[in-house]
């Protein structure tokens, strides 16, 4: 005769009561577990995260509390409401910062402008709005692009039409915009982007940070503190990447100030052009800019311009791909613009300005996949959103950007169609759309400062590649959402690319 112990009984009890549980709430969008609140649930769901966090939106009416295990601090307000959006960016936006779990989850990038608050985010905010206005800086980033469009990513595509070999996309835009991105910030270009593609431990270190912050949001606190006290799993990986990050951008740091000291002008030859030389030289921010004050604002300004911009090429390429409509009207577009025929290289800067369809498509794009995947709040005092929802001090809030852009109330009922045609005004312009909606650069004061450039390098190259090439799609090849703070394809962008003869 079997005799069951104190143990077995406990666990066949508990057992009992959670299928119990769980067959009387299956049917709610969110079941709340004693003990562990909703973390059950999100954890189950992680490789279809963002479609998740949709799913309980919607059936949410756009605005739920999330509910995290007990005495874990985890949770939060999750909101897609375009008015909770504008109240908190915007109307009220004195009283939603980063705030300190902010800063503890994002800690590898320091100080940056990302994670600032007050008066340090002011401060970041004017120096770098200053250097962005410059006129000579939007013409380096411009010839910078071009010559890497050139003389890397066109050898790179022809190479692979004269051998009938796959690329994979992602790969090839992630390289594409870090040699950039490491040209226009910090000087140097690591030339990650050739038909060789050679490794950099830096360019393969923002993948694995990336994707261990994004799990610093969903896993309780203290178990991600463990994690990386215990140095095990992905905040091994953030660690490790950290040492990289560091690594290069002091190096970099330190051959531009040799550079400087040796040099009288920014005209001197012998001195690159970069945005971390235009901070060295602010006469107004001199005392303030260390080398700790630039690593992190570069390092900020490295993960924008090479993760967002490479996401949404690769989202928009295979959106393309996949709507060869669309495709025969952004050509039809660029030819009507050209101004010699043939030569893509004619679009100068203005001429992408012009290019209402383009424009229309990547907006389009950003949309449907915005390269962050959600931005994230701390309510600084007690608060009631335009939703009717009371906000303790204190409380953080989520607005997820995929959610937003999939949402009937703001986009319609093909919210979920790929159609450029809904940006486009009957007189042929863009539509403006509030921020507040189209929320894939932030919105109110935090706005990117970046936005127009992000633009035009995504047009420049997406330009480049559709008049050169024709891109086919690996049949098969599986294409699904990443789990990572960016918004990458889990398996790539697998395609062949066919030269076009123009």
């Amino acid at each position: 005769m079997v005799v069951l112990g104190i143990g077995e009984v406990l666990v066949a009890v508990l057992l009992l009561i959670a299928i119990r549980y769980w067959r009387l709430n299956k049917h709610t969008p969110i079941t709340k577990w004693p003990v562990l609140g909703m973390l059950p649930g999100l954890m189950l769901n992680i490789p279809t995260l963002y479609d998740y966090i949709t799913t309980i939106l919607k059936q949410q009416g756009g605005t739920f509390m999330f509910e995290g295990p007990w005495l874990s601090n985890m949770n939060m307000l999750v909101t897609s409401d375009p008015m909770n959006v504008q109240h908190i960016t915007s109307t009220k936006f004195e009283n939603y910062g980063k705030g300190p779990y902010f800063k503890e989850i994002f800690e590898v990038f320091g100080d940056g402008i990302f994670g600032s608050d007050s008066q340090l985010w002011k401060f970041h905010r004017t120096l770098l709005q200053s250097a962005f206005k410059e006129p000579s800086f939007h013409l380096f980033i411009h010839k910078t692009l071009m010559k890497k469009i050139e003389s890397c990513l066109l050898p790179l595509l022809d190479h692979a039409w004269e051998q009938g070999v796959e690329v994979d996309l992602q790969n090839v835009f992630q390289r594409l915009t870090f040699d950039s991105s490491c040209s226009v910030i910090l000087g140097f270009d690591p030339n990650c982007l050739s038909i060789e593609s050679p490794e950099n431990a830096c360019e393969k270190a923002f993948n694995k940070m990336e994707e261990a912050l994004l799990y610093r949001h969903v896993l309780p606190k203290c178990l991600w503190k463990l994690m990386k006290w215990l140095q095990v799993g992905v905040e091994k990986k953030l660690k490790e990447g950290g040492e990289i990050l560091d690594k290069m951008m002091y190096e970099q740091i330190s051959i531009s100030k040799c550079k400087m000291q040796s040099s009288t002008t920014l005209a001197d030859k012998s001195l690159q052009f970069s945005l971390l030389n235009i901070l060295m030289t602010n006469e107004k921010a001199k005392e303030k800019v260390d080398d700790k004050f630039l690593r992190d604002t570069a390092s900020n300004l490295l993960s924008a311009g090479r993760s967002t911009i490479g996401s949404c090429l690769t989202w928009f390429f295979w959106l393309v791909a996949t709507h060869p409509n669309v495709e025969a009207k952004i050509l039809e577009e660029i030819k009507a613009n050209l101004q010699q025929k043939g030569n893509w290289k004619d679009l100068v800067e203005e001429g992408f300005d012009k290019l209402v369809y383009l424009h229309a498509s990547v907006s389009e794009a950003l949309r449907l996949y915005p390269p962050l995947t959600f931005e994230h709040k701390c309510a600084l005092k007690s608060d009631v959103l335009p939703s009717g929802h009371k906000v303790n001090a204190n409380t953080i809030i989520l607005y997820p950007l995929c959610s937003m852009g999939r949402m009937e109330e703001i986009w319609g009922e093909d919210c979920l169609k790929f159609k450029p045609e809904r940006w486009i005004s009957q007189q042929g312009g863009i539509i403006h759309i509030p921020s507040y909606k189209f929320i894939a650069f932030n919105a109110g004061p935090r706005t990117c400062l970046g936005k127009s450039i992000s633009f035009n390098e995504i047009k420049m190259i997406s330009a480049a590649i559709l008049w050169n090439y024709h891109i086919n799609l690996v049949e098969g090849h599986p294409i699904s959402q990443g789990v990572s703070l960016i918004l990458y394809m889990k398996h790539g962008l697998k395609v062949k690319v066919t030269k076009r003869n123009i």
